[in-house]
């Protein structure tokens, strides 16, 4: 398929699936939300509004502070905003490196075949037997952590398996194909057919799993969080939950707790929507039950 070829379907895509432009526009909305309200929201303020004693503690809502301000002392929305902020690259960073260790993995075991697949094969299952949940809890519980990033990176060590066992599949069907070998037959190298040939036609595949990594990613934060483990001194929305849920602020001001919830759902949804639609859209079998 050339390159206008994809541009053509790329923007068939955009413009006639509406679930794939619905999750695009909320995905959007969040991170522009995460990346410009923090600063934008602080300006208000001659300090940053989420260092603990900054403020009275244990404010109401008022039009200097609209959710109120914490035990601590700090304004509640600043933390909402900053909480999105790392939550997004928490998942954003795992879902990256995670999608990159299955997509190198799969290739390369689906490709080569033989020894190589074997031996990728085994460690790939390995990984998905293994009850990483006890480990990566302990892990995160007893490992300096300074960044979210590094959260993030922590978590797709345990989250590319699956994804790296469906890229494999696809990619030891389409290696029968003639194209490939007519790549062969050209000389090709082996990372030029993967990248040239191979990867172009799983593309949808790639972004989809993705974006259920970066789902896994801030499911698997959130919920260690919310236990109290991980980076003790940076918020994020498991972290809010956690802090504000034992502190009452469920029923003294529900709209704080609401609102964690909502970017939460916010995000897990406008990412399934993108799931679905590229679903609806690159399976055939799909196409022809909706008629798309």
């Amino acid at each position: 398929m050339s390159r206008m070829e994809r541009l053509r379907r790329l923007y068939r895509l955009l413009r006639f699936n509406v679930k794939v432009k619905v999750g695009l526009g909320m995905l959007v909305f969040l991170v522009l939300l995460a990346v410009l309200g923090p600063p934008l929201y602080n300006m208000r303020f001659a300090r940053d509004p989420t260092i603990p004693g900054t403020f009275e503690s244990s404010l109401f809502p008022c039009p200097e502070h609209p959710l109120g301000t914490d035990h601590y002392g700090r304004d509640i929305l600043a933390l909402i905003l900053v909480g999105l902020n790392n939550s997004l690259m928490v998942g954003f960073v795992g879902g990256l490196m995670a999608t990159a260790i299955a997509v190198v993995t799969g290739f390369v075991a689906g490709y080569k075949g033989g020894l190589v697949d074997h031996v990728l094969r085994s460690l790939t299952d390995t990984m998905l037997v293994i009850p990483t949940w006890p480990i990566f809890a302990a892990m995160a519980a007893y490992i300096t952590i300074r960044s979210m990033a590094a959260f993030g990176l922590l978590i797709a060590v345990f989250s590319w398996p699956r994804a790296a066992r469906t890229i494999r599949a696809q990619v030891l069907s389409l290696r029968k194909r003639s194209f490939v070998d007519l790549a062969v037959m050209t000389n090709m190298g082996t990372l030029e057919i993967i990248f040239l040939e191979l990867m172009p036609n799983l593309l949808p595949y790639i972004v989809v799993s993705f974006s259920y990594a970066m789902m896994e990613a801030i499911l698997a934060e959130t919920a260690l969080r919310f236990l109290g483990l991980g980076p003790p001194d940076i918020p994020t929305l498991g972290y809010l939950i956690n802090i504000y849920i034992p502190m009452g602020y469920l029923s003294l001001m529900p709209l704080t707790v609401v609102l964690i919830l909502v970017f939460l759902a916010m995000i897990f949804v406008s990412l399934n929507l993108i799931n679905v639609g590229l679903d609806e859209y690159f399976n055939p079998r799909l196409k022809k039950v909706t008629g798309l």
